[in-house]
């Protein structure tokens, strides 16, 4: 279980691939590694990973001296289809989450690190203190990517601001766009998205109930206009 508040962007130190199956490897820190085990999951732009090989680096006090651990997890094929790891290469950047602990305070919301798909960056206007990053409203999603709704986007919990048709928008504090992949966001760039869940069964309990999507729909927009008048 994740929160959706990452905690560093790094690059990949390598990959491994294979058919259907790769493996990226990464350098954490001393700070990012403190407590990791073999087997723990850690969010990998949101995607939920198994810490396969944690060896750690050498120490020593000489120029050639190193800190913090190699560190390497397994994706197979499902994975790399669904999200963009499969475009990872080394030197590729990705946000990272360490997994949330019991006690930990809940900055964004609760996450399983399971990308149900990617959406591509369709404009990014970015200002000195604002960015705002216009990304692809696909119909299978659309429903859960409602304004003011939250959304995990390569692993972060963000707050959709605006909707429009086929694409949404969020707004980027400048601490977001310093600690994740988002203050490096080009058009074109593919982003894996992980819908609210509590969203998401409220809208497919009330879909099923009703019968079909188009009605849904039509409850919803006069939800909507009930609201705007009152």
């Amino acid at each position: 279980m994740f929160t959706g508040i990452v905690q560093t962007r790094l690059a990949v130190a390598d990959v491994l691939k294979k058919e259907d199956f790769a493996t990226f490897i990464f350098d954490f820190s001393d700070e990012l590694v403190d407590g990791l085990v073999i087997g723990a999951s850690v969010a990998i732009n949101g995607t939920c990973l198994t810490a396969r090989e944690i060896i750690p680096a050498s120490s020593g006090s000489g120029a050639g001296s190193s800190t913090g651990s190699r560190v390497s997890f397994d994706a197979i094929g499902q994975t790399l289809k669904v999200t963009n790891l499969g475009d990872l290469k080394a030197g590729s950047i990705v946000n990272i989450e360490r997994a949330a602990k019991f006690g930990d305070e809940i900055g964004g919301h609760l996450l399983s690190g399971h990308v149900m798909q990617q959406v591509r960056v369709v404009e990014v206007i970015e200002t000195v203190n604002n960015l705002v990053v216009w990304m692809e409203r696909p119909d299978n999603l659309a429903p859960y990517l409602l304004d003011k709704g939250y959304v995990a986007l390569n692993g972060c919990s963000l707050t959709i601001a605006e909707v429009a048709g086929d694409r949404f928008a969020v707004h980027l504090i400048p601490e977001t766009r310093d600690v994740t992949t988002f203050g490096l966001v080009t058009v074109g760039d593919k982003i894996n998205v992980e819908v609210d869940p509590q969203t998401q069964a409220v809208v497919d309990t009330v879909q099923r109930l009703l019968g079909s999507s188009e009605a849904l729909g039509s409850l919803l927009e006069t939800i909507k206009a009930t609201s705007d008048n009152g």
